[in-house]
């Protein structure tokens, strides 16, 4: 698979986006549909005051013309490249499926590439099979790979999935700094005198991040920072594996685990060794990734991957009008999390006992 361009049909089946037509804003605004077509495309003249009349027309259905029509005219492809690592992983489909469903709606195919593994090269590879006749192109997966590794093409309108820091290529992502401190102040704000962490990979971009706003967290309280329990792989089995490092250590009390399928790896190992959650260590994951299906329900950071997707073609959308009509434009969107809380994180034991008396 990773030598292949997938390509999904995500048409629409009519010509505009919407739930309301050039016909309709026509007779909202008293003049033709080709007046409208007009007005909506730029290619021709149209005395202003009627101009006005149909902006305002087009405003109060809330009508859009869709893009890839648009495309066609202008002599654009009608299709945008995905370029994916984790297809596997639950976040990352969900994008995928948010982008897809976002770029039908606009009137856009997707052609989906596949990079074998999350490094330049791979990536690399993939950008240059997933470049070819699409008019713009959305990267997820960077998790690995160094942005100035990654040969971006300088012609083709191009968004990042991911959180960087760098403006230099726009970009959407989750605050991943803002949902370790939720989940720290959280913890903290139960009575837990400090918090650790089970981290992610250490070339991970996002486990970096996420590690970072821990310990930023635990130093605005003036609380320790103990070092990391581990750093997994994002599997369950490495969260398995660091359960028992956190159950053979009676003094820890929280844990922050990096994503979701750690947690759950980490909760069975906690079983396991007759560790109770919450009643003897508190835990939040991270994802939020049918999370509440685990036992004891987790409490976790939410990642809102539908509104990333969104944005993401919005904002590859824009590049390419951008790219028609002027310079590109420097967006970087940061979603904000949510903490989801669970059975998972509780009161400790120590406090309970006080509560109770």
């Amino acid at each position: 698979m990773s030598d292949q361009v997938l390509r999904s049909s995500t048409r629409g089946g009519v010509g505009w986006s919407g739930r309301a037509t050039a016909r309709d804003v026509a007779a909202v605004a008293g003049v033709s549909a080709q007046t409208v077509s007009r007005v909506a495309n730029g290619t021709q003249s149209v005395a202003e005051p009627t101009r006005q009349k149909v902006l305002a027309a087009m405003a109060q259905l809330g009508y859009a013309p869709n893009a890839a029509a648009q495309a066609l005219r202008a002599g654009r492809s009608s299709s945008i490249g995905v370029v994916a690592h984790h297809l596997n992983r639950t976040g990352e489909a969900n994008i995928i499926d948010a982008v897809c469903t976002s770029a039908r709606q606009h009137g856009y195919d997707v052609a989906l590439a596949h990079a074998a593994s999350g490094s330049a090269e791979d990536v690399n590879r993939a950008i240059a099979r997933a470049r070819q006749g699409v008019a713009g192109l959305v990267v997820l997966g960077l998790e690995t790979a160094e942005l100035a590794t990654v040969r971006i093409p300088p012609s083709l309108p191009v968004v990042l999935a991911d959180s960087w820091a760098d403006l230099s290529v726009p970009n959407v992502g989750l605050d991943q700094q803002a949902g370790a401190r939720l989940a720290v102040d959280h913890l903290l704000g139960l009575g837990h005198d400090t918090v650790h962490l089970v981290a992610g990979p250490r070339n991970s971009v996002q486990s970096r991040q996420r590690e970072q706003g821990w310990r930023e967290s635990l130093q605005a309280a003036g609380r320790r920072v103990p070092a990391t329990v581990s750093h997994g792989d994002w599997s369950p089995a490495s969260g398995y594996r660091a359960g028992f490092l956190v159950a053979d250590d009676p003094s820890i009390t929280a844990v922050l685990v990096a994503n979701d399928e750690m947690a759950a790896g980490l909760l069975r190992a906690l079983h396991e060794r007759g560790r109770r959650v919450p009643r003897d260590v508190a835990v939040v994951g991270f994802d939020d990734v049918s999370a509440a299906w685990l036992w004891p329900p987790l409490t976790s950071v939410q990642q809102d991957f539908t509104t990333i997707g969104f944005h993401l073609v919005d904002v590859l959308l824009r590049q390419i009008d951008r790219r028609d009509h002027g310079g590109p434009v420097r967006e970087s969107i940061l979603v904000p999390p949510h903490l989801q809380v669970r059975a998972s994180s509780g009161i400790p034991s120590t406090a309970e006992g006080e509560h109770h008396d």
